[in-house]
This record gives structure tokens, sequence and C-alpha cells, in this order.
């Protein structure tokens, strides 16, 4: 059998509702910069240096 020489990404894709305005979008789990919702402004997501952190919004799904 095969060895595997590109592994997966570990980043996804994460659709999110906003807990404002139940808007619905798709965000980088791994954010550089503030993820605000697309309708209201309300932040969704904020950079830690890794894996973003939900603010006002929860998963819906992740994407892969």
């Amino acid at each position: 059998m095969m060895k595997k020489i590109i592994e997966m990404p570990r980043s996804k894709f994460l659709k999110v509702m906003c807990k404002k305005c139940k808007h619905q979008q798709i965000v980088f789990d791994k954010p550089s910069t503030e993820v605000k919702c697309l309708n209201c402004g309300a932040i969704l997501l904020i950079p830690t240096g890794g894996k973003g952190e939900l603010i006002d919004a929860k998963v819906i799904k992740e994407l892969s």
C-alpha cells in the first residue's frame, strides 16, 4: 500500500450563524483578522494565533 505524500490540511471552513441577527455565512477557522457579520456588523471570530475564538457566532456545520 502506498503512503500518502501530501497530508490533508488541518484548517477548515465553518458555516456559522450570527447570534444577534441569525445571518449565516462561511468563515475560515484560523482567521488573521476579525471576522464581522456581513448583515449587522457584529464580531463573529477573533484571531488567537491559531484557531479563531467564536464571539457572537454559533457553528452550524464544518466544511472540508
